[in-house]
């Protein structure tokens, strides 16, 4: 199957479908429209996957699809024309453009845990450039998934923009064929089997990994402001199935205790005294993830740091939110991503030691800082590579669509959003164009001292060398 629909998007795109501008809005347009005529089926599918609540679905996933549909559309044409660029005195008289040209035909493999913006907003990018599209959503996430099998086909180019439903053998399948670009969103072990796989055909790949994502806390913050916002960035994210999810904050131990409590204030004025009953709270995504999660707040090397939460209901698939404080470095909650309700803190003396701590790991998707001390924030900003950070709240770096998203390291490689996602999914051909004036005799052979002299004038920028290149010395005979 998956060389079948390989093959016939390939004819489609060979063809020329893909490339005009009024194609590709048109199916921009589609998108929108089905975004405001099935939202209600998009909530329901996105509830049935992970319980997700209603608000947090048109929050984070259809107003920001919509969104991204929308601001394709308003810049597509500007993106789409050739950029003029300065050409160089060794070809003068010339013009430079650059030239953004579809790739062809692109695979998409999507995640579960953002079901429908994961899988829509990189075809929106792939589209927006012209290329013809498969999309892959994560069976994990089946309702979801079941979904885009049946809207897509009602709402744009079925020939050129395909969805493969399927687990581990469809997906390997379509990994076996050659694609021009393949853009995987999920995690770093998955994303090695598909960078090798794309290695085979020399196919380009973008992967939106994850990792740990810090929290690095100051003491002299408007501590209420800012728990709120690390509690809803954190539970009030899928409940902490993000990748940009905070993973774990670092504070000062004279500190923590008061951030603590802030944290118990907050959290039981969000979720109620039995977050497992609240309907703000999305489940975790299936048993398999629940029993991963359970253990390691069972582990014994952290079991007595909990002090917040740790109830869990396996019926539900639901955990509550949990904090621990002075987890040990070498327990799994510090050595893999989190990806869950649950957030360790970590203490240090001084608040300047947590960038070199975050520094001694691997580089995130994003890191964030709060803190009022401008010394500190440039420090931050200056010296963590990271692949997104924001100061003073978390998360919403990603609704700002003049901004890349994506990773560094093990967190990933390239980015999208905005025009970002138009350039992920294009090439950027380099055009020069002369005309047959200009000619210098002085850059054939046979060479001569004298044209040399000439043309390293000319790279040099010498106005008298072009003048006599330009004048045809040396004279030859013709």
């Amino acid at each position: 199957m998956a060389e079948e629909v390989a093959r016939e998007l390939r004819a489609s795109f060979k063809a020329g479908r893909t490339r005009p501008a009024e194609w590709r809005a048109a199916q921009l347009r589609a998108l929108v429209r089905m975004i405001e005529e099935k939202e209600a089926d998009i909530s329901a599918a996105l509830h049935a996957d992970l319980a997700k609540p209603t608000m947090e679905s048109y929050l984070h996933e259809i107003s920001l699809a919509k969104a991204a549909c929308k601001f394709a559309l308003k810049g597509m044409n500007s993106w789409v024309k050739p950029e003029k660029v300065p050409a160089a005195i060794t070809t003068f008289p010339s013009s430079a453009q650059i030239v953004s040209e579809p790739l062809g035909v692109v695979l998409i493999i999507s995640a579960w845990n953002y079901p429908f913006l994961l899988s829509i907003d990189p075809v929106i990018g792939a589209i927006a450039a012209g290329n013809a599209v498969v999309l892959k959503p994560s069976e994990i996430a089946p309702a979801t998934s079941s979904l885009f099998a049946k809207l897509l086909p009602e709402y744009v180019d079925n020939s050129c923009i395909k969805v493969v439903e399927g687990g581990v053998p469809e997906t390997t399948d379509l990994l076996e064929q050659k694609w021009d670009k393949i853009f995987y969103t999920g995690n770093g072990t998955v994303g090695r089997i598909v960078m090798a796989a794309a290695a085979k055909h020399l196919t380009p790949v973008a992967l939106e990994l994850g990792g740990k994502c810090p929290v690095i806390v100051d003491s002299d913050v408007d501590l209420h402001v800012a728990v709120k916002r690390i509690a809803v960035g954190k539970w009030g994210c899928n409940n902490g199935q993000a990748c940009i999810a905070p993973d774990y904050i670092i504070t000062t131990k004279s500190f923590a205790p008061q951030l603590v409590d802030s944290l118990k204030r907050v959290l039981e004025r969000f979720y109620g005294q039995d977050p497992l009953q609240s309907e703000d709270l999305s489940r975790i995504v299936n048993s398999k993830h629940f029993q991963r999660l359970t253990n390691l707040i069972e582990d014994k090397k952290v079991a007595d740091k909990i002090v917040y939460g740790g109830q869990a209901d396996e019926k539900q698939l639901k955990i509550a939110p949990t904090v621990l404080l002075d987890v040990p470095l070498d327990s799994e909650l510090m050595t893999e991503e989190i990806f869950g309700p649950i957030l360790p803190i970590l203490t240090v003396e001084k608040i300047e030691e947590s960038i070199d701590f975050v520094n001694s790991k691997t580089k995130p998707l994003a890191a964030y800082l709060f803190t009022k001390n401008k010394k500190l924030q440039d420090n931050f900003v200056s010296n963590v590579p990271a692949g997104g950070m924001l100061v003073n709240d978390v998360a919403l770096h990603l609704a700002n669509p003049h901004l890349p998203f994506g990773g560094v390291g093990d967190s990933g490689m390239g980015s999208y959003h905005g025009k970002f996602s138009f350039d992920c999914f294009s090439h950027k051909k380099a055009v020069l164009i002369r005309g047959f004036g200009g000619e210098a005799t002085a850059r054939y052979p046979p060479y001569t001292q004298e044209k040399q002299k000439i043309l390293r004038g000319l790279i040099n920028g010498s106005f008298i060398a072009l003048i006599l290149a330009l004048l045809g010395f040396p004279r030859e005979k013709r």
